[in-house]
């Protein structure tokens, strides 16, 4: 396989400045429900960058799992290396990779843990087997095999086999802020359209084209 040569055109549509939403976080409700309405793999997965105490950055994929004017809401283990660098530097970055729209979103913000009762009531509309994984698991840290998970969850769904699972202390959302935004869509000749939302003091967003 020959990377240099691996290329192809992005010709789906541009992006001008009068398609724009003047609100960011509409849109990118309108996005996301176009990936969704065309029924893309996992439309609501995004890649979250946290930055440890070191200044080491690391990624992985989370779903979104609520967005509305306040921000953004994924779940985790409180414990996780995901948590942990968040408890260091709450700066995290998202990105949304839409490619069969020739499309990406990259988000700026702040991360902020959510409050019992809302961690309560998404928790609580989970399946059973998805709460029972969450007690089952500890996140991040190393396990000799997988037959030890899976022992772990048995012994979950025997303790909880009666009544409702009760929520971890350890696990949790966090809502992350956004402070910046940034739409691409893909075009010809490597001539991009791409446009930043910035946050501004009185609440509002400036908008500004970027070169590709």
């Amino acid at each position: 396989m020959n990377l240099q040569q691996v290329r192809r055109e992005y010709l789906k549509a541009g992006l001008s400045r009068k398609q724009l939403d003047s609100n960011p976080i509409e849109q990118l409700t309108g996005w996301l429900d176009q990936a969704s309405g065309v029924e893309l793999v996992d439309a609501t997965a995004m890649t979250l960058a946290s930055v440890d105490c070191d200044g080491q950055p690391s990624q992985r994929v989370v779903l979104l799992k609520r967005l509305d004017q306040r921000g953004l809401v994924f779940y985790t283990n409180l414990k996780s290396r995901k948590a942990m660098d968040i408890d260091s530097n709450n700066k995290v970055s998202i990105h949304f990779g839409w490619l069969p729209l020739e499309r990406q979103v990259k988000i700026q913000g702040v991360a902020r843990k959510m409050s019992i009762t809302e961690n309560l009531a998404y928790f609580s509309s989970r399946p059973k087997d998805s709460q029972l994984a969450a007690w089952a698991s500890h996140q991040s840290q190393p396990i000799s095999s997988r037959k030890m998970l899976n022992l772990a969850f048995e012994q979950m769904k025997e303790k909880f086999s009666s009544g409702e699972v009760p929520l971890p202390d350890f696990w949790g959302g966090y809502l992350i802020e956004p402070t910046r935004f940034e739409f691409w869509q893909g075009g010809g000749a490597r001539l991009h359209d791409s446009f930043a939302y910035i946050a501004e003091t009185n609440n509002g967003w400036s908008i500004q084209r970027l070169a590709p």
